[in-house]
């Protein structure tokens, strides 16, 4: 399974969240495209050379790209019509048959899942209560405004660490919490949405 992400912080998340989630026997590969825009212009190109390849030896993909801005219905047909013009079937229209992609949205961006698991934040940044997750800014870990790294680094602030940074480490967060993270707790949409999406490539190899 090749999974196709647009920043370093994603590929570190994955690097150290899926050994602890995937079976022994799951073989995967991050594909790091080191932006947003990149990944849109690089993808369509790799989805051709899978659909090249004897079905036999064609590598599934899971993309996954954060929302941002977006429109996340034209963002999600972009990235159907990307698989189509392939000739791949993504599972959103594979209708009981085997599919080759799944595509999945970031809402907004990485950093959203880790609202989801206030505990796994609380575990990675002693210091931290869980309790902050109760604030009604932070409850729905997708919906929340302003950029939830920029918040996120507000919530490590406040329990005292990082406070010389401006900017969230995005690796380093995103390592720690992969660590620490338990899917059945996330209260994500977007996080659930991506391990269904995850686990439906899973079953397939």
């Amino acid at each position: 399974m090749h999974i196709h992400v647009e920043e370093p912080s994603m590929e570190a998340f994955l690097r150290d969240f899926l050994p602890r989630v995937l079976p022994n026997t799951a073989l995967w590969r991050p594909i790091n495209h080191g932006s947003k825009p990149q990944l849109l212009k690089e993808l369509p190109k790799r989805l051709r050379g899978y659909a090249s390849t004897p079905p036999a030896f064609r590598p599934l993909a899971l993309v996954l790209i954060d929302r941002d801005e977006d429109d996340c219905n034209a963002l999600k047909a972009q990235l159907a019509a990307a698989a189509q013009e392939a000739g791949l079937i993504h599972k959103s229209q594979a209708d009981g048959v085997e599919f080759d992609v799944v595509n999945r949205i970031v809402v907004e961006e990485l950093e959203a899942w880790y609202f989801g698991d206030a505990i796994a934040t609380a575990a990675a940044w002693p210091g931290v209560k869980p309790t902050f997750a109760n604030s009604a800014r932070y409850r729905n870990p997708d919906a929340i405004k302003g950029g939830t790294h920029e918040a996120f680094l507000r919530v490590l602030h406040g329990a005292g660490h990082w406070k010389d940074q401006t900017r969230l480490p995005k690796v380093e967060s995103a390592r720690r919490m992969a660590a620490h993270m338990d899917p059945a707790r996330n209260s994500s949409r977007s996080f659930q949405h991506f391990l269904s999406g995850l686990n439906a490539l899973v079953e397939l190899t």
